[in-house]
């Protein structure tokens, strides 16, 4: 079938590609690093309710079992409700990696919709595609992501992940400059996700990242199967800049394509939102827990979009996904234990109440910025008891490339993750081995093998509920 029409920025995309793009080495030991990264938050994402609730639906639906689903044991589903698994497992905890500068969680959508869908199809993939696959995605959400100018009214990482998962497998499949065209306009033309899941702090918010990547393999396969979409699903009279995002600066962001944007994600070294995280790191280096019987205050003073999106009140029923996104309950829990963990945000730990009086004393306003979607920089004061005030201007918050984790603290929220679920270490360090000599994998396959871990029990998931 022939689809005629004027090519506009989305052809740049098309053409990028099917350019077949070698990404620099430093971006592709990132990929290795993030793909680490992701594995972990998604195995560990299985422990919640919300999690198993959509698996056991999943499985009602049934069809060709192509794809595995992390930490589900021998449960394979067609490719995009893999997808939706998995993406939803990397996200539903908020500890996975985040590309600040456009605002996006790229890997949840673009790694779980090209391992489901490499998995799906009968040539083995290397890992050095994956790899090469990955990359390529991630470029293009986070172009796509520091192109909008607005303030988010959709989610963006699920808006601009998918898109970023759609140039990912058009890579795998090898699609031409038209077909890759195709597969994103397709994957335009199912966007959705709303801030209002974030702003409410629903179970829906993770879903988002779950429906973008379902519908970015499937919209692929349309391409594949010779559909096609709007051409001018960009810049068009209805596109993407003037729906979905308010503006937006294409051509400066359109330079950065092949600059190797995954090196430039920034790790999540605590499980709440990134909007929390300048707060953490500042609580740590002021002195952590061994601040909590002498702080009479603490002050946030944040950009905009911090304070839009951390600034909450705590309350011993609110639900997990409100915990994470609330400045004053995790910096609570960092004042009371010295850290954060998963286990901090399941139900029954948020109502024990403990957290409240430290939680009393922390307060977030706006700042002075003009950049609706600038998350830096951040200044935190701590008011001591005695009247001593400490300070911290902070420009890049812990996990930033500026400011990055150390390799063992790398390693060590891996195998927390994993540990979460019940893996033992040498299991763990297996997944590591593997995904560390990915670029010499034959078959991807090596790989999924090891994430076929066996479901995690009923009595654990609603010990979390």
């Amino acid at each position: 079938m022939s689809c005629s029409g004027a090519r506009e920025g989305a052809g740049v995309l098309a053409e990028f590609i099917a350019g077949r793009w070698q990404p620099p080495a430093a971006a592709r030991t990132s990929a290795r690093v993030f793909i680490l990264d992701s594995l972990g938050v998604g195995l560990s994402g299985a422990r919640l309710p919300w999690s198993a609730d959509l698996l056991r639906l999943s499985r009602s639906w049934a069809g060709a079992p192509q794809a595995s689903v992390w930490a589900g044991g021998d449960v394979r589903l067609p490719a995009p409700l893999a997808a939706m698994q998995n993406a939803l497992q990397i996200h539903c905890q908020e500890f996975d990696c985040v590309h600040e500068e456009a605002v996006v969680h790229p890997m949840a959508v673009v790694l779980a919709s090209a391992v489901g869908f490499a998995e799906a199809h009968p040539r083995p993939v290397s890992g050095a595609e994956l790899i090469d696959a990955v990359c390529t995605g991630v470029e293009v959400a986070a172009v796509l992501g520091m192109a909008s100018s607005g303030p988010m009214r959709f989610f963006r990482p699920g808006t601009c992940g998918a898109l970023g998962a759609a140039a990912a497998m058009a890579h795998l499949a090898g699609l031409d400059a038209e077909r890759s065209l195709h597969a994103l306009s397709l994957t335009c033309c199912q966007l959705g996700g709303t801030m209002q899941a974030h702003l409410e702090g629903a179970q829906a918010l993770p879903m988002q990242i779950g429906f973008a990547a379902r519908n970015a393999v499937m919209a692929v396969e349309m391409a594949r199967a010779g559909l096609c979409g709007p051409r001018q699903f960009l810049h068009g009279e209805f596109g993407f800049y003037r729906l979905f995002e308010q503006g937006g600066n294409w051509e400066d962001a359109a330079q950065r394509l092949g600059s190797g944007e995954i090196a430039r994600i920034s790790h999540k070294p605590f499980p709440s939102g990134r909007a929390t995280h300048a707060l953490l790191d500042g609580l740590l280096r002021l002195g952590g827990a061994d601040l909590r019987c002498e702080v009479r205050a603490v002050r946030l003073i944040a950009p905009p979009l911090i304070v839009r999106l951390v600034d909450r009140p705590a309350t011993v029923d609110m639900p997990p996904s409100t915990a994470r996104l609330c400045a004053p309950y995790v910096g609570a829990r960092l004042l009371l234990h010295g850290g954060v963990r998963v286990q901090d945000f399941d139900p029954a730990r948020i109502a024990e109440g403990d957290w409240a009086e430290p939680a009393s004393r922390i307060s977030v306003r706006a700042g002075e910025w003009d950049d609706p979607n600038a998350m830096a920089p951040q200044r935190i004061e701590v008011e001591l008891a005695g009247g001593e005030v400490r300070s911290l201007d902070i420009e890049c918050a812990l996990g930033a490339p500026q400011n990055p984790l150390s390799e063992a603290r790398q390693l060590e929220k891996f195998h927390a993750c994993a540990a979460s679920i019940g893996l033992a270490g040498a299991d763990a360090g297996r997944i590591v081995e593997t995904v560390q000599r990915l670029d010499d994998l034959a078959d991807i396959a090596e790989l999924t093998r090891l994430l076929r871990l066996p479901a995690v029990s009923q009595a654990e998931v609603e010990a979390a509920r």
